[in-house]
């Protein structure tokens, strides 16, 4: 996954890729982001529950490590990489949304990093229209596995832009797009805005302002 370049993969499959190049690079691209969103935080803050039910960077990845693996690669009769929390009953009572004390989340970013380019192998190697069988005894197809994936890995984004944003402000895409607002002033502006505070033209004119 290091090597996925946006600049260099990401908008040439977006202009021309065709409907198997356009899931993967927007796979591709959503399991970066969802990355970006990790760095340059500590153990501590990755592990950090942020909302009442306990949602958390690190459980975040984790859970979709499992997702990934499982949905891409084991319902396809391919090989991949068995994760420890996933032969423990504990899984299906929350253990992949959160990382015990024995648990590295270096490690669980780096078995993230291996699920995603594992899935992207399988897709690469197989046709959308193979099957394979699901856990719940549904013959389902790689095109409808791939749309299972990225759609739970945007939902999934979309918490970690949350929880990034409460623990210290980071907001953005990734690197094509790395923040909304560009500084306090903006925000407090915007905010402002939101509020009725200052009228449409005043905001317009403040932005205008800065160049």
């Amino acid at each position: 996954m290091d090597e996925f370049n946006p600049i260099t993969l990401f908008l040439p499959e977006m202009l021309r890729g065709d409907e198997k190049s356009l899931l993967l690079v927007h796979l591709r691209l959503a399991q970066r982001n969802l990355l970006w969103k990790v760095e340059g935080l500590s153990d501590e803050d990755v592990r950090r529950p942020m909302t009442k039910t306990g949602t958390n960077l690190i459980g975040i990845v984790k859970h979709l490590t499992g997702v990934t693996a499982e949905y891409l690669c084991s319902v396809f009769g391919r090989e991949r990489e068995t994760f420890a929390w996933e032969e423990d009953e504990e899984l299906w009572h929350g253990l992949d949304m959160w990382a015990t004390p024995e648990e590295s989340p270096a490690d669980i970013i780096a078995a993230y990093r291996r699920a995603c380019d594992a899935a992207a192998q399988s897709i690469e190697e197989l046709d959308l229209e193979a099957t394979g069988q699901h856990h719940l005894g549904v013959t389902v197809s790689l095109r409808w596995m791939i749309l299972v994936v990225l759609a739970d890995t945007l939902r999934h984004s979309g918490h970690a832009d949350v929880v990034r944003e409460e623990l210290d402000g980071r907001v953005g895409y990734g690197e094509l797009m790395p923040q909304t607002l560009e500084d306090d002033e903006q925000i407090r502006m915007f905010r402002a805005r939101m509020a009725g505070e200052i009228t449409r033209d005043e905001w317009l004119a403040f932005n205008k302002g800065r160049g």
